[in-house]
């Protein structure tokens, strides 16, 4: 298969394999691990203090894509509505939109232009998403670089300072803060000089696949209105030995609000199943 296809079609396939992937890295404490010195509520009012308070972000993308050996450089659009839409242009040839990956509440939508397909589902209808939890609520604070109270509807800051359920310990210069469910264990390594969330992890068990994980990293911190925010994140999975890296650079950060906010889909376009997606990924 050509590298463009397999790069399409990893990138198209990311959002319906987040949860289902195996990693070899995952949040872990070192050697110098012991109970906080730092007061639980403060650090955590500290993050949530440092969540990005603008309703819309809108970024040019360098996409860096690896997958297996394969490697690929694509650019693209990032435009995010708080609690409303996520929407990923993939663009080929720098001007071409090849692909288009769009989360809203309601729906996964995740276009293929040059062959004209796509899938459009509730959050619901995604086994693995549905099984362990994920919903639009935690990718969205995946991207915004914020702390969440997983399987709650209520991601807003806390009215009292440093409330929440998660524990805290101290290694090193970071700060962990976890917190666990039935399936789903999640993690927060935070910066403890400036309560930055460095990673956050999402484990996740299943009595048949064994634990998967994701990472995501954020890197190059710069002041974006009030607060700092990663203009470089870095995700990391697996699934079935096959390891997907997605890294995407953010650039000409903005927040232009003159855009469509749903996409509208030609009655050109084939609607094709998740297990076809999936299938198509898991074959290369």
């Amino acid at each position: 298969m050509k590298l463009f296809s397999i790069v399409k079609v990893a990138v198209l396939a990311l959002p319906l394999v987040l949860v289902s992937c195996k990693s070899h890295k995952k949040i872990t404490t070192d050697n110098t691990v012991k109970k906080t010195v730092v007061k639980k509520g403060d650090l955590i009012s500290s993050v949530w203090d440092n969540a990005q308070t603008g309703r819309f972000l809108t970024s040019k993308v360098k996409f860096s894509m690896e997958v297996g050996p394969q490697k690929l450089t694509l650019t693209g659009n990032l435009k995010m509505r708080r609690q409303d839409v996520i929407r990923l242009q993939l663009m080929a040839f720098g001007f071409v939109e090849a692909g288009r990956i769009e989360l809203t509440k309601e729906y996964v939508l995740i276009m293929d232009r040059i062959n004209k397909q796509y899938i459009k589902v509730p959050w619901i209808s995604v086994d693995f998403l549905r099984n362990s939890g994920i919903n639009f609520n935690t990718i969205q604070s995946l991207f915004w670089n914020e702390l969440f109270v997983p399987e709650d509807g209520n991601f807003d800051k806390p009215k009292e300072k440093g409330s929440g359920p998660y524990s805290v310990m101290e290694s090193g210069d970071d700060m962990i803060l976890s917190l666990e469910s039935s399936k789903l264990d999640y993690s927060w390594l935070v910066k403890k000089n400036t309560a930055h969330i460095g990673m956050t992890n999402i484990q996740y068990r299943d009595k048949v696949n064994g634990v998967s994980q994701l990472n995501w990293n954020y890197e190059d911190f710069k002041l974006l209105n009030k607060t700092m925010f990663p203009y470089k994140q870095v995700i990391t999975l697996n699934t079935s030995g096959k390891e997907v890296k997605l890294g995407m650079t953010l650039s000409h950060i903005g927040s232009d609000t003159e855009w469509e906010p749903r996409t509208e889909i030609s009655n050109k376009y084939r609607e094709v199943s998740v297990d076809e997606i999936i299938r198509r990924f898991m074959s290369l």
